[in-house]
């Protein structure tokens, strides 16, 4: 159980949206590579990054933020936002990425998430991002018809490493995890669940580590770090008792 915190990177700054509305977003932290540095300082062991701005592009738009965070920091950085082909799978795993998360090509094009597992084992995550129960794509900006568990079941033979399940209904607005359904998800298929969206307070962690969350390989907390409605401190030492609990 992994509790990666998030940088949202919009215009080169980290910034938190609600329900991935680029018109609602607050920033942060105007040096991205100074925030991951004091994640690091914190304690976590692996940041969660994604180029909003890229996210709608199709294409990236932050790489410049995404690779002073690189060089800024030794920590494990898995990213997402704008990664819709195979030249730029590679070219962030050369970079120093240590997984990219697929999630729009997830939808639209399967055989990339299948490529790109096959060429890069263990360094490939798709993100289902749902709302009112289908994924949405293209930064949020468009919502298929498809539900998460649709798509996660294209995947279970091709060596994704990660489903980052996010509901975009909570995220950024502190309403607490939806536990629920990411366990749901957890339980139907056989690749590591990662859930998102809402992690509002300490309460969300204990929660994770319930016997009924034991199949979630982590959860992702952004804006109730920044705003300090949780204790990074107790929290990595909640999530680390609970793994040895589990050993």
């Amino acid at each position: 159980m992994i509790l990666f915190p998030a940088i949202d990177l919009k215009e080169g700054k980290a910034v938190r949206l609600e329900q991935g509305d680029m018109a609602r977003a607050t920033v942060f932290h105007h040096d991205p590579a100074k925030q991951a540095q004091a994640f690091v300082a914190q304690g976590f062991e692996y940041l969660h990054i994604v180029d909003l701005d890229g996210a709608f592009a199709g294409a990236p738009v932050n790489a410049a933020a995404v690779e002073r965070i690189l060089s800024a920091v030794d920590t494990p950085v898995q990213l997402g936002g704008g990664i819709r082909d195979m030249a730029t799978v590679a070219g962030w795993l050369d970079k120093g990425v240590t997984r990219v998360i697929i999630g729009t090509a997830a939808v639209r094009d399967p055989a990339l998430v299948r490529n790109a597992a096959r060429e890069f084992p263990g360094c490939v995550a798709v993100g289902l991002d749902a709302r009112d129960g289908k994924v949405a794509v293209a930064g949020w900006a468009e919502r298929s018809e498809l539900s998460a568990l649709d798509i996660a079941r294209r995947f279970e033979d091709a060596g994704v490493s990660a489903i980052i399940y996010t509901d975009i209904a909570r995220d950024g607005l502190l309403k607490g995890l939806n536990l629920d359904a990411a366990i749901a998800l957890a339980e139907a298929i056989s690749i590591p669940v990662i859930a998102s969206g809402g992690l509002a307070s300490i309460d969300d962690v204990k929660a994770m580590l319930e016997p009924r969350a034991r199949k979630l390989a982590g959860a992702i907390a952004g804006r109730a770090l920044y705003d300090g409605r949780i204790d990074a401190g107790e929290a990595l030492a909640m999530m680390r008792a609970g793994r040895q609990g589990k050993t």
